[in-house]
């Protein structure tokens, strides 16, 4: 087993023996055939477009795959196996179709033609030969960009499969997601080969937030300011954690009426701001905080749970029988929802206790979308004219449970009160429920959304530079930028696509960046590790 492909890989270097993240062996090594197998399903895909061949449910099942293989996703190893035979089995399916187009067909290297073992020792040892470090004569620095585009292809996965469930496509997203992964088989590609290649990753990744964006608002409506309690409400009551909408629209839709309360968990918590889900009344407030304390959380909710999307951690036995996955999700032996029908959860819930009374507890401000935000651009840019914002930061990304991130929170704390602090994803958890009060009837600490909802701050970002005539990069905003995982990674992409400079990055580089790497993203883009919350304040705001 070798696996870097998060944070948190064991020693700052990769997991080994067994993922921090608490991926198995054999869960790691299906993964990495899984890789494989998409990667000759990818040759096809390609050719298959040159000669006019799509296949809409290769494209789909490309990104399904993909996703399920990020952090935090899939743990069980009899889904995986049914996916990588899936994979092969769409792949000899579009070989013969662009066969018969006139497309060629005849490659020599293994993930085209491979066929899996009969069995789980089998894969298992096919495996062990395709891993990320399994080829020691890939140069470092190259192996590093290929890494990282594989990975940032996993974010744009993510993404692309929650805006296809809500209707969004685009071929050329598909398209990018087979030349990438077809372009790992490529030994011909040099560094500039494959930096350009990562940039494109970036750019295709905003077009994908984009049409999740699309999908989540031409849905359920553009986010509105609104205050969400931490307290419990008494009675009975479902969790809902990871980032699917369309799950939370659904399971609102089926307990109405049956005195069960919604609380989110979270990157679910900015769901209360759309307005096509705050209408339900029994969707009450958040629990909990970000998805590393599940285990601590989720013993205490008196309850059903409802895993969406990713980041499940091992289930303990004091909640196992209370919590139940869907969509992508999935763990050994833990009940899996399919079709969108909750009647298992919502049936569990009205087993459950509750919560035996209300808790009065604070309220926190959710719904600072783009439209929010520009909604009120007059007042922004004439607090900055009149010099009463003196600077924006945009303190976002993942939380994780390694030692180094309550530099976020103290960032945030020592922020100086003519500051405004803007903030999107879970590393929020860290400081999302101070009150760092208001600037011109503005509040000072705004909660953009999920990660996903980097697309909005890009968009406020756009917007401002066009309003004060000057570049991005010339504004008076700062990113301070957490990382976790694969979608984290992809999100970096686009801020590079989009030339967008002197980024902190923290708590730590990712393992796969080599020194070599790294200096051309320093030279290129400035970016540069978090130090201290006084040394970085005082760097940017002298």
């Amino acid at each position: 087993m070798f696996c870097y492909q998060c944070e948190q890989a064991a020693k700052g270097e990769g997991c080994t023996r067994i993922g921090v993240c608490g991926k198995q062996p054999d869960v790691a090594a299906l993964q990495d055939l899984l890789i494989h197998a998409l990667k000759g399903l990818s040759l096809y895909a390609v050719e298959g477009r040159k000669v006019g061949v799509e296949d809409h449910e290769a494209d789909v099942f490309t990104c399904q795959a993909l996703f399920s293989t990020l952090t935090n996703v899939n743990f069980d190893p009899e889904s995986l196996v049914k996916l990588v035979t899936q994979a092969v089995e769409l792949r000899d399916a579009l070989k013969a179709k662009v066969k018969a187009a006139g497309g060629k067909t005849d490659f020599s290297q293994d993930a085209a033609n491979f066929k899996p073992a009969d069995n789980l020792e089998g894969l298992l040892a096919q495996a062990e030969k395709v891993g990320l470090k399994s080829d020691p004569t890939i140069d470092p620095d190259i192996l590093s960009l290929q890494h990282t585009l594989l990975f940032g292809i996993k974010g744009i996965a993510a993404y692309a499969d929650h805006a296809q469930i809500l209707g969004q496509e685009d071929n050329s997203v598909y398209a990018f997601l087979h030349e990438g992964l077809a372009a790992t088989l490529n030994k011909e590609l040099g560094l500039n080969d494959w930096l350009g290649l990562v940039l494109k990753c970036g750019e295709v990744n905003l077009r994908t937030m984009e049409l999740l964006d699309a999908g989540n608002t031409g849905t359920y409506g553009h986010p509105v300011p609104t205050r969400v309690p931490l307290g419990p409400k008494k009675g009975k009551a479902i969790l809902v954690s990871g980032h699917d909408l369309k799950d939370m629209a659904e399971l609102l839709k089926q307990t109405e009426g049956k005195g069960i309360n919604i609380y989110t968990h979270g990157e679910m918590l900015p769901t209360h701001g759309y307005p096509e889900l705050k209408k339900y009344p029994h969707f009450y407030g958040h629990y909990g905080t970000a998805w590393q304390n599940q285990q601590k959380e989720f013993a205490q909710f008196p309850g059903a749970i409802l895993m969406t999307t990713n980041c499940i951690q091992k289930p303990q036995g004091s909640y196992i029988d209370n919590i139940f996955t869907t969509g992508l999700v999935e763990w050994p032996g833990v009940p899996h929802v399919t079709n969108k029908d909750f009647s298992a959860v919502i049936k569990r819930a009205l087993e459950l206790p509750g919560f035996p009374e209300d808790v009065p507890g604070k309220e926190v401000m959710v719904g600072f979308g783009r439209n929010t935000i520009l909604g009120v651009a007059d007042k922004v840019i004439e607090a900055v004219k009149n010099k009463d914002i003196r600077h924006f930061f945009l303190v976002a990304g993942c939380d994780g449970a390694k030692p180094g991130r309550n530099y976020y929170t103290e960032f945030v704390e020592k922020v100086p009160k003519d500051c405004v602090v803007l903030t999107l994803a879970c590393g929020k958890f860290r400081f999302f429920d101070k009150d760092l009060g208001t600037i011109s009837g503005l509040p000072r600490l705004m909660d953009v959304g999920q990660c996903n909802d980097a697309y909005s701050a890009i968009q406020v970002a756009i917007a401002l530079s066009k309003a004060f005539n000057v570049g991005v990069n010339e504004l008076p905003l700062s990113m301070i930028l957490s990382w976790y995982e694969q979608k984290a990674v992809a999100i970096l992409l686009t801020l590079l696509h989009l030339g967008i400079k002197d980024i902190r990055l923290g708590p730590s580089l990712p393992a796969f960046t080599t020194p070599n790497v790294l200096d051309i993203l320093v030279k290129n883009f400035d970016i540069k590790p978090i130090s201290t919350p006084d040394q970085d304040l005082k760097a940017i705001l002298g």
